[in-house]
C-alpha cells in the first residue's frame, strides 16, 4: 500500500499566480543607461512605451532593413551601401555619438535615439522568429548594420565601446608586444610600426578569426591570435552574431506566450509580412506632379511610366475592353494617387468600357469609381477621402488574380516565361537584366526584380541626377510603391527635379 504525505503540494497547486501569467508578476522597471552609441542588445528593455510607439519605432528600423537588404541584393559595394543607407539612417534610425554633446551620454536627445534603436531591434526580433528564415534574414541584415555603425564610429569611442564588451578576450601586455615585434611584423605585411604601439591588442582563441588568418592579418601563436585594433571588427562581428544568434532562438521559444496579447499579435504579424516588402505609406508629396496635367485623355501617353503591374492592368483594358471587379480597382486607386480626378476618372473608365451603354455603366460601375474617391459610401469612407492607392505588399499579398483577371504583381502571379514575355513586349530586350529578374522571382525577391527593371530603363538619367547632386539620396531608394515608380519614372525622363518639379539646372523655388 502507497502512502501518501499530506503535506505534500502538488506541484500544479503550489503556485499562487497562474503560470502563465508568472513572468508578469515581479517585472521590475529597469532605467537603461546608454553610455555608447553601440549596442549588442544583450539586455531586453522593461520600461513601458505606447502603443503608437511600439509600431512607429518599428517601422522606421524595418524601413532601414529592407533597404539594406535590397542593397544586398544588388551586391553593392560596402562603400556604395554606406553612402546609400547613411541619409536613410539620418531620417529614420538617428544615433549621435556622444562628442556630439557637451553633456555626452546624459544628453537626454541621445538617450531618446538610443532608446528608440534599443526597443525598435527587440520588436523586431518578436516579429521575426517565428521561422527560421526570417530569423535568417533578420540576423543577417541586422549584422550589416551593426558593422556599417562600427566602421562609422570614430575611434576613441569604438575603442571605449570595444572595452565595455565581455566577450572574454584576453589584454596582449607590453611585455608581449615587445617580444612578439617582429612576428606581428613579419606575419602581417599590412601592419605597420605604429600600429604596434597602439595599446588595444587582444589575443582570442585562433578559430573565432578564421577569415583573419586566411587573410594573413594576424599572427597566431600556442591556438591565440594577436588581433590589432583596427581589426577587432572581426572577432566584435563574431561576438555580436553569437549572442544575436542565441537572442533569437529564446525568443522563438517564448513567442507561443504572446498568443493571448490580441494587441501585439496583430502588429507582429504585419511587421513579418512587410519583410519581403516593405508598406508604403502614401504622402500627398509622393501622388502629385506640379504642373503635369492628369487627365482622361493623357493616360495612354503617361502609361509608358507605369510599373509592370500598372502597365499590364492598362494592356488589357485597351485589349479587351472591359476588366474585372479588382482590376479595376486596382487601377482606379493608382490613377486617383496620380492626380486623375473623380470626374476625369469616370469619363476614363466609360471611353474604355465601349462595348456596353451608358445605361449599363451608370448601374454597374459608376457608384464603385465613385465609392474608391469617397464621394459616396458610409461616413468614415467619405470622411478618409475614399481609399488609398495599394502598395506594393498590399499587392502582392491580398486578393491573388484568378482565371480572367489581370491585377497582381506580374512579378509574382505570372509564370517565368509569360513575365519573360511581357517584359519583352514593353522593351525590355537585355537579356542579362531579363536573367537577372528570373533569378530574383525564383528567390521571391519580387519588389529588387521591379527596381530592377526601372534601373534599366533609367540607366542614363539615374547617372545623371547622381553626376550633378540634383536629388537626394532618399529620392532613390528601392521603390515599393507603384505610384512612387510612376512619379520617379516622369521626372527622370522629363528632366525635372525631385524637390521643385523645375528643370534640373533651374534652382529656383517654388
Amino acid at each position: 500500500m502507497i502512502r501518501h504525505d499530506t503535506n505534500r503540494i502538488d506541484p500544479k497547486r503550489r503556485a499562487t499566480i497562474d503560470h502563465k501569467r508568472k513572468q508578469f508578476a515581479s517585472a521590475p522597471y529597469m532605467h537603461q543607461e546608454y553610455h555608447h552609441r553601440m549596442n549588442i542588445y544583450q539586455v531586453p528593455p522593461t520600461a513601458e512605451i505606447r502603443l503608437e510607439e511600439f509600431e512607429r519605432w518599428a517601422i522606421d528600423r524595418l524601413r532601414v532593413l529592407a533597404e539594406l537588404e535590397a542593397c544586398m541584393f544588388r551586391n553593392r559595394t560596402s562603400a556604395e551601401t554606406s553612402d546609400h543607407i547613411k541619409p536613410l539612417l539620418d531620417k529614420w534610425l538617428r544615433l549621435d555619438s556622444n562628442s556630439s554633446s557637451a553633456q555626452g551620454c546624459t544628453d537626454p536627445r541621445l538617450h531618446d535615439q538610443r532608446r528608440k534603436d534599443h526597443y525598435s531591434h527587440f520588436i523586431l526580433r518578436l516579429a521575426f522568429s517565428s521561422t527560421e528564415d526570417l530569423r535568417r534574414r533578420f540576423a543577417r541584415v541586422e549584422e550589416v548594420l551593426f558593422r556599417l555603425r562600427f566602421q562609422a564610429e570614430n575611434a576613441r569611442e569604438r575603442q571605449d565601446f570595444v572595452a565595455s564588451l565581455s566577450f572574454g578576450w584576453e589584454a596582449v601586455e607590453e611585455h608581449e608586444k615587445r617580444a612578439f615585434a617582429q612576428e606581428f611584423l613579419n606575419a602581417t605585411p599590412s601592419l605597420k610600426k605604429s600600429d604596434l604601439e597602439d595599446g588595444s591588442w587582444v589575443k582570442v582563441d585562433f578559430q573565432t578569426v578564421p577569415e583573419l588568418i586566411e587573410g594573413r592579418r594576424v599572427f597566431v601563436k600556442s591556438g591565440k591570435a594577436y588581433v590589432p585594433s583596427k581589426e577587432q571588427i572581426s572577432i566584435v562581428l563574431a561576438g555580436f552574431h553569437d549572442r544575436l544568434e542565441q537572442g533569437l532562438e529564446l525568443t522563438a521559444r517564448a513567442l507561443p506566450r504572446l498568443d493571448e496579447d490580441d494587441r501585439l499579435s496583430p502588429i507582429l504579424d504585419h511587421l513579418s509580412k512587410n519583410f519581403a516588402t516593405p508598406d508604403s505609406s502614401l504622402a500627398d508629396s509622393d501622388t502629385t506632379l506640379p504642373g503635369v496635367p492628369i487627365t482622361a485623355s493623357s493616360v495612354d501617353h503617361i502609361s509608358q511610366h507605369f510599373p509592370l503591374c500598372m502597365r499590364n492592368l492598362h494592356m488589357n483594358l485597351r485589349k479587351n475592353s472591359h476588366l474585372k471587379h479588382f482590376g479595376r480597382l486596382q487601377y482606379t486607386l493608382f490613377l486617383k494617387g496620380l492626380g486623375l480626378t473623380m470626374e476625369d476618372c469616370l469619363i476614363f473608365w466609360r471611353q474604355s468600357f465601349k462595348l456596353i451603354t451608358d445605361d449599363t455603366f451608370n448601374k454597374e460601375y459608376r457608384y464603385n469609381i465613385r465609392h474608391a474617391y469617397g464621394d459616396v459610401g458610409g461616413d468614415a469612407i467619405r470622411r478618409g477621402r475614399g481609399y488609398s492607392p495599394f502598395s506594393c505588399q498590399k499587392i502582392l499579398t491580398e486578393h491573388p488574380p484568378g482565371s480572367g483577371e489581370s491585377h497582381g504583381c506580374p512579378y509574382r502571379h505570372f509564370s517565368v516565361e509569360n513575365l519573360t514575355s511581357l517584359l519583352q513586349t514593353i522593351g525590355v530586350s537585355d537579356w542579362e537584366v531579363l536573367r537577372g529578374v528570373k533569378d530574383d522571382v525564383e528567390k521571391r525577391r519580387y519588389h529588387i526584380a521591379c527596381n530592377r527593371v526601372f534601373e534599366w530603363a533609367h540607366t542614363s538619367e539615374l547617372q545623371q541626377v547622381k553626376a550633378d547632386n540634383s536629388w537626394k539620396a532618399t529620392g532613390l531608394d528601392t521603390i515599393v510603391h507603384p505610384n512612387t515608380y510612376f512619379k520617379r519614372s516622369y521626372l527622370l525622363k522629363s528632366g525635372l527635379n525631385r524637390e521643385t518639379g523645375r528643370m534640373q539646372g533651374d534652382h529656383m523655388e517654388m
